[in-house]
């Protein structure tokens, strides 16, 4: 029986044209079904002789079919040859991989930032799920303000779980100057100011990029979810003068050294005086900022002497940077997902 097993074993391994041949080989004989594996399975039926006799046998065996395949194997891996048709040309010019394209905003984002790093700002973020204190009550935006109003902020519904509960008119009022108030999307970047000048003492200059969001009908130059990037310098000396060397550098830097810009009188609650920054593009005047000097109140709420330090404070749509620098006619487009707008960057 073993030297059967031999013979038809050792022509079969012989003869085996592929590897998966072989292994039906190996499994054929030495896989758990396998012949020569219940034979050995079987020893524990024979008398003692024959186990004497069978079972040194059947052992060398099993190590010899072992080493036959294993050399048949190499044999098979070392004389392996593709088919003519599927033969991999290596003299043939590869194929130019696809490569992704950085989104207008973020290109826009990262060209503002290094602008602002040359002239030693530093880039500060903070939480988009902002309170009603830093949102609003820190920068002196008054309870009757329109941007408290449903219509212009997405407040956040506040569940019992948490601790937080949805408060009427009344129990608004006696939240004000609380740290813990209502919970809001942030409207602006604005709160970031607050919440940097709470931990750190000036003199300093800080830049805030971030998404705000605002309660209102998307249109081709509207969106509920915008970018936007707010400044702030504070110093003991720091004037309104300083802010126009700045905004001059960024906007030459970003648009053009022959760009025209102007200030133009403005109120804002957080800043006194206000202005607002036009500058001159394809022959039109556009407003692109809101600023001013900050406000004493606004000092006065982070602890800051407004006798001793003064700054000023400016905040531009970078949504609005980045549609007139790209020419885009429609907001939407940022947020279409669509890629025959992003290859174009």
């Amino acid at each position: 029986m073993i030297e059967q097993i031999k013979k038809t074993a050792v022509l079969n391994i012989k003869k085996a044209l592929d590897l998966k041949g072989l292994e039906d080989l190996r499994i054929k004989y030495l896989g758990r079904k396998g012949e020569l594996t219940r034979m050995l399975r079987g020893l524990k039926d024979l008398s003692l002789a024959e186990r004497r006799r069978v079972g040194p046998a059947a052992q060398h065996l099993k190590k010899e079919l072992e080493r036959l395949i294993a050399e048949k194997k190499n044999e098979l891996i070392t004389n392996y040859q593709l088919p003519i048709t599927s033969r991999f040309d290596v003299t043939r010019p590869g194929h130019r991989i696809k490569l992704g394209h950085i989104h207008p905003l973020t290109k826009i984002e990262e060209e503002i930032r290094h602008i602002f790093l040359s002239l030693n700002f530093s880039v500060v973020e903070g939480p988009e799920v902002e309170t009603e204190y830093y949102n609003f009550d820190a920068l002196n935006i008054p309870p009757d303000h329109p941007a408290r109003d449903m219509w212009d902020t997405f407040w956040l519904k506040q569940s019992a779980k948490s601790g937080l509960f949805a408060r009427s008119d009344l129990q608004r009022k006696s939240d004000l100057g609380q740290k813990n108030g209502r919970l809001l999307l942030r409207t602006h970047t604005s709160p970031m100011q607050i919440r940097y000048m709470e931990t750190h003492n000036p003199p300093f200059q800080i830049i805030v990029p971030g998404v705000v969001y605002r309660h209102e009908a998307s249109d081709a130059t509207h969106a509920f979810q915008f970018m936007q990037i707010e400044g702030l310098m504070v110093g003991k000396d720091v004037s309104l003068a300083n802010f126009k060397y700045i905004i001059e550098v960024f906007l030459k830097k970003l648009f053009g050294s022959d760009l025209e810009f102007r200030l133009v009188p403005h109120h804002y609650p957080f800043v006194e005086p206000g202005v607002d920054v036009y500058m001159k593009f394809s022959g039109k005047w556009l407003e692109v900022a809101g600023a001013g000097m900050v406000h004493r109140k606004v000092f006065e709420a982070v602890k800051y002497n407004p006798y001793e330090w003064q700054g000023f404070a400016f905040g531009f749509g970078l949504t609005r940077l980045a549609m007139i620098k790209y020419n885009i006619p429609d907001i939407r487009l940022f947020y279409s997902g669509d890629l025959r707008f992003i290859e174009q960057f």
